[in-house]
């Protein structure tokens, strides 16, 4: 009998993060340490973006370095995952029982919105990875679809975990960084605005929050880094119990708030 998993949304921050892990790091580590071993983890990735959920079905999973410019001890670094036919064919029923459409993807390796955070948190990559991916032009509520979708296979033992950024904004760290340092002060108010509205179970609004939230759209000019978090939220069940269990601010204008949600009802 396998235990109940939480549903989790963690930051993957800069890649640098990988090597400065920091408050959000030792929160992400200090969770994991307290966690029933999971049989397999789904981590649902910002920077996997297809047209339709497509699942990972490698036997072992290459750490991919997609990204350019940073300090070369990054890409030395490797993350041994190994995938698990069997639980990727247990997501893909997932997806099919709740009619969503699907993809499979026999040779999809990790990257670093995985495997950064999943180093820390599962350091002996002893647990089997299935990568599966966001759809950026679906919006919250076909990720929330997808989170609801998978939320059954946490009473089967699998960790459901997303992987992006409360606040996400390229350009405006890169004034920050000319200008001295200073966070906008959006940052701030739309992670506090977040954090009410799931706290309160608020899901019209959380759904809405382009609309609604302060600074909605400056914190995420383009949608795929906080569509994990609805998958998240999705895989909590209905009403799941939800606890930000890290917030903090790193590289100016990257809100690195984390969230747990426990299984609410399936139905």
């Amino acid at each position: 009998m396998n235990p109940t998993q939480l549903a989790l949304f963690v930051p993957h921050g800069a890649p640098t993060f990988a090597l400065r892990p920091g408050a959000a790091g030792a929160a992400l580590v200090e969770l994991a340490a307290k966690l029933p071993l999971p049989r397999a983890i789904v981590i649902v990735s910002a920077h996997w973006d297809t047209a339709v959920p497509t699942v990972g079905f490698a036997d072992r999973l290459e750490t991919i370095h997609d990204f350019w410019g940073f300090p070369e001890e990054l890409y030395a670094i490797r993350y041994p995952a190994t995938g698990c036919p069997e639980a990727s064919r247990e997501v893909v029923a997932a997806l099919e029982k709740a009619g969503l459409p699907f993809a499979v993807d026999t040779k999809r390796g990790l990257d670093h919105g995985a495997w950064v955070p999943l180093r820390l948190m599962f350091p002996d990559a002893e647990v089997p990875v299935i990568p599966v991916s966001v759809q950026s032009g679906g919006g919250p509520e076909q990720a929330y679809a997808l989170g609801r979708a998978l939320a059954p296979l946490a009473d089967q033992g699998f960790l459901i975990v997303g992987s992006g950024s409360i606040t996400h904004n390229l350009r405006d760290f890169q004034a920050a960084w000319q200008n001295g340092g200073q966070t906008p002060a959006y940052v701030r108010e739309f992670a506090d605005w977040l954090a009410t509205q799931t706290a309160a179970g608020d899901l019209p609004a959380l759904l809405d929050y382009r609309r609604q939230a302060p600074g909605g759209v400056q914190a995420h000019p383009s949608e795929e880094h906080l569509l994990p978090f609805y998958v998240a939220l999705g895989a909590g069940g209905k009403n799941p119990t939800a606890r930000r269990f890290h917030a903090g601010i790193d590289d100016y204008v990257i809100a690195m708030d984390a969230y747990a949600f426990e299984q609410g009802e399936h139905a």
